[in-house]
């Protein structure tokens, strides 16, 4: 079994702290594959399929939507449901069929529609980016909520990551103040769990003995 406690607990390390440096979220995320088991691993791989384009096929999202793992089933759903709401939005500013290219979504209700139309129609295309991204981090926190030490805190450290890579490339300075807000959230993670790390160092050491 993967020691989470003690792998989230370095995820500010594997980050190089509060500046990412020279450092990648693929590197990064090469890393946390490195520490965590082969089936914990293949959760890894399956999140990462969802950010290579050719990829992203009505066979993946099936496939996703269906997965055991819930973070990463609602993850896809919510990813699928603000594609689809690009697509709309795109479509009706060509004059298109609302529905055009537009993926079946089976399940669920997607409730940031009305806050990301809001988005969508804001003329800065920067700050359209941006909302959008803030409200996927939002939909992180929300699907991590009671989550502290396991897998699912991991896969929405990876996500927050794949974000704060593209705003890397986009706009650094932004990118750069994503990424501390991330390794202070993390750090947040600990407060209050004192007497647990004292356990779980004590327990490790009866382990060892």
């Amino acid at each position: 079994m993967n020691n989470y406690y003690y792998l989230v607990a370095s995820l500010p390390d594997l980050s190089g702290n509060r500046n990412i440096g020279d450092r990648t979220a693929e590197s990064i995320i090469g890393e946390i594959r490195e520490r965590v088991s082969s089936g914990d691993a293949a959760l890894v791989e399956f999140l990462e399929k969802g950010y290579v384009e050719e990829n992203l096929t009505e066979d993946f999202y099936r496939s996703a939507l269906s997965h055991k793992n819930g973070f990463l089933r609602e993850w896809f759903r919510f990813d699928l449901n603000v594609k689809n709401a690009k697509v709309a939005y795109l479509n009706a500013a060509l004059g298109r069929k609302p529905s055009q290219d537009v993926m079946p979504v089976d399940g669920g209700t997607f409730e940031e529609a009305a806050e990301l139309d809001r988005i969508l129609k804001q003329g800065d295309i920067l700050s359209r980016e941006r909302g959008i991204d803030d409200i996927a981090w939002k939909k992180v926190d929300e699907l991590t909520v009671f989550h502290y030490f396991d897998m699912t805190v991991i896969l929405g450290f990876i996500v927050k990551l794949k974000i704060i890579d593209r705003w890397m490339k986009l706009d650094e300075a932004t990118g750069r103040e994503m990424f501390r807000r991330l390794v202070d959230e993390v750090r947040g993670t600990f407060k209050g769990f004192g007497p647990a790390d004292t356990k779980q160092e004590t327990n490790d050491k009866r382990i060892k003995a």
